[in-house]
């Protein structure tokens, strides 16, 4: 007798200091890998960066950008993602890579994160040709700025960023 087939849970976590359309499509094109995608906002980075939206907000926003995706739950964390991944049971960490200099860093971390549960794999996508130069730093530095964002980031993040910076952009 043959068991049913294990669900496949991939957790990718990040800042999403604002959720971009980079973020958008690494996380449902996981959903060609695994049958469910757990965003994950870091409560604590692990690089110094003065955040524009709070926990709070980001997860407001990730919700709304996927509220259509029942597939794709959003969540925050502390502590060692190592930790949360096991407590969550998602075995598939998602990073995504935008250009080889991201590599290096994330290379490391895959390796470090393997060391403290060896039961997790890594799988790096790359975001769509035209959305590979995007980062959310970029964004929110164009956008405090001035400049228009409408077409890195989806509507609500862009009346959320509007709000938050007030530009006046598209």
């Amino acid at each position: 007798m043959s068991s049913a087939p294990k669900s496949v849970l991939a957790l990718y976590p990040g800042s999403f200091d604002p959720v971009t359309r980079g973020h958008e499509d690494i996380a449902r094109r996981t959903l060609r890998l695994a049958d469910r995608v757990l965003i994950a906002v870091a409560e604590t980075a692990t690089t110094s960066k003065d955040p524009l939206f709070s926990v709070e907000e980001r997860l407001e926003l990730l919700r709304e950008v996927f509220k259509g995706s029942p597939r794709v739950e959003c969540t925050s964390f502390s502590g060692l993602l190592m930790d949360f991944a096991r407590a969550r049971g998602a075995h598939c960490i998602i990073r995504g890579l935008r250009a080889v200099s991201d590599f290096e860093y994330e290379f490391q971390m895959a390796q470090m994160n393997r060391e403290l549960w060896s039961e997790v794999e890594t799988v790096f996508l790359t975001p769509d040709a035209p959305l590979s130069f995007l980062s959310a730093s970029l964004v929110r530095e164009v956008a405090l700025l001035g400049g228009d964002v409408s077409t890195f980031v989806s509507a609500p993040v862009l009346a959320a960023l509007r709000n938050k910076t007030g530009f006046s952009g598209r």
